[in-house]
C-alpha cells in the first residue's frame, strides 16, 4: 500500500550538496525532507584508501560553524595531520556534520518525478509518494559516468568498467589491469591497485604525462564568494574570458598530478604509455582480454578500467527519464538551463552539483561549490516558501 506525505521542499540526493542544503533549510525553519543514502557515491563508488585533492577550506557548512577545520580540532588533529584528506576522514566528517544539524535523510529512492495536478511535484518512491512544492536535484555524478562510444566499440563486453564502478580494488590482487586515462583519477587508481597487490598496471592516455605538482585551488574560493554575491557573473563572461578561466581550471585539475602519487607509481608493477590510444582488442577468455595500442604494443590483461570522466546529460537521470518533467526543462547540450538561483525553467525545480556546471562554471563539479550552492538555493527557497 502506498503512503503519501507532503513537504515544502524535497531534496533528492544525500551527498555533500544535499546534506549541506538540509542543514541550511533546517536552520531557517523550512519544512523539507531529504531522500537517499547519506554520502552514497562516496561510500560505494570511490575506493578505500583514496586521498582527496581538496583541503580543509572545502567544508559543507554555509553557516560557517561545522567546518572541516572544526571537525579536525575536535578530534585533536592539526591541519598538517589531515593533509591530504582521506576518504575515511571525509566520510567521518559527513556523519559528524549530519549529527550536528540533525540531518536525517529518508532511506528511499525516487523512481520517477511527476508534475502534481494542483502545482508542485510528486515523487514516486515505490511504497511512498512524496508531494512537494519544490524539488532540488542533488544527485551528483553517478548518472553521468561517461564511456566514449568509440572506446566501448573497441572493447569486448564484460571486460571493462568505469572507475566509479571499479572500487573493490583488492579483487585485482595478482591480476593485470589496463587503465584508460591519464589524469588524477587514473593515476590514483593505478597507485591503489599497486598498493593492493596487482601484478601489473598499465596506463594508456593520449597526451603527455602530467606534471607531479601540487594543485593551487586558493583562487577558486574567491570565485565562489563572488558567485554567492553575483550569481550571474560566469554566464556573462565573453567567450575569450570564459575560455581563459576554463584553461586555468583545466591546468590545475587536469595538467597536474598530486606529488604524493609519484612514489606510489614508481614501482615495477606500473607501466605508462603516454600518447597512445586503444586500437583494437580481443577477448582471450571469459576473464582475459588482449588490447593492442596504436603504437603497436600488445597488452594482455584481466580487466580494463575506464578513467574517462563524467558528462552531464539529465536524460540519463532515471527518475527524470521515467517521469513527465523532462520536456518542460530547457536544456543545452544535455545540461539544464538554470537561473541565478539554480532554478530550472520549470518553476520550483532546482539542480546543483555537476548538473549546474554549464551555467555556473566547472567549479560546481567540485565540493568547493557546496556552500555557494546551498546559499543560493536555500535563500531562493526561503523566498518561495516564505
Amino acid at each position: 500500500m502506498t503512503t503519501s506525505t507532503s513537504t515544502d521542499v524535497l531534496v533528492i540526493g544525500a551527498g555533500p550538496f544535499g546534506i549541506s542544503l538540509s542543514a541550511y533549510l533546517a536552520h531557517f525553519g523550512i519544512d523539507h525532507c531529504v531522500v537517499g543514502e547519506p554520502m552514497a557515491f562516496w561510500k560505494h563508488h570511490m575506493p578505500r584508501g583514496m586521498l582527496l585533492r581538496s583541503g580543509l577550506d572545502w567544508h559543507l557548512d554555509a553557516l560557517g560553524e561545522r567546518t572541516l577545520a572544526a571537525f579536525a580540532t575536535e578530534r585533536g588533529l592539526r591541519p598538517q595531520q589531515v593533509d591530504p584528506l582521506t576518504l575515511a576522514f571525509y566520510l567521518e566528517y559527513g556523519r559528524w556534520f549530519q549529527d550536528a544539524y540533525g540531518v536525517r535523510p529518508r532511506a528511499a529512492a525516487v523512481k520517477s518525478l511527476h508534475r502534481a495536478s494542483g502545482g508542485g511535484f510528486i515523487a514516486d518512491c515505490g511504497d511512498e509518494a512524496i508531494t512537494a512544492r519544490n524539488v532540488v536535484v542533488a544527485t551528483g555524478f553517478r548518472d553521468f559516468a561517461h564511456i566514449p562510444p568509440e572506446l566501448a566499440a573497441r572493447l569486448p563486453n564484460a571486460h571493462y568498467g568505469h572507475t566509479c564502478d571499479v572500487v573493490d580494488l583488492e579483487a585485482f590482487a595478482d591480476k593485470a589491469v589496463l587503465i584508460v586515462g591519464g589524469r588524477q583519477s587514473a593515476f590514483e587508481w593505478a597507485a591503489l591497485l599497486a598498493d593492493t597487490g596487482a601484478r601489473r598496471v598499465d596506463l594508456t592516455y593520449r597526451h603527455d604525462t602530467p606534471r607531479f605538482q601540487p594543485s593551487d585551488w586558493s583562487w577558486v574560493g574567491d570565485l565562489m564568494e563572488r558567485t554567492r554575491v553575483d550569481p550571474g557573473w560566469y554566464r556573462r563572461l565573453n567567450e575569450h574570458d570564459r575560455s581563459e578561466l576554463g584553461q586555468r581550471f583545466w591546468a590545475e585539475g587536469r595538467l597536474k598530478l598530486e606529488p604524493w602519487l609519484a612514489p606510489r607509481i614508481d614501482t615495477p608493477a606500473v607501466h605508462l604509455w603516454p600518447r597512445t590510444n586503444i586500437a583494437s582488442s580481443e577477448a582471450l577468455s571469459d576473464e582475459r582480454v588482449s588490447v593492442r595500442l596504436d603504437s603497436g604494443t600488445q597488452l594482455d590483461c584481466d580487466f580494463v578500467v575506464l578513467a574517462t570522466g563524467y558528462k552531464v546529460d539529465i536524460t540519463r537521470v532515471p527518475f527524470l527519464a521515467d517521469g513527465d518533467v523532462l520536456d518542460e526543462i530547457a536544456r543545452h547540450d544535455g545540461a539544464p538551463a538554470l537561473g541565478e538561483d539554480l532554478q530550472s525553467s520549470l518553476p520550483g525545480l532546482y539542480f546543483t552539483s555537476m548538473a549546474a556546471t554549464a551555467d555556473f562554471g566547472p567549479f560546481f563539479a567540485f565540493t568547493v561549490s557546496v556552500r555557494c550552492s546551498t546559499a543560493l538555493i536555500g535563500d531562493s527557497l526561503r523566498s518561495r516558501v516564505g
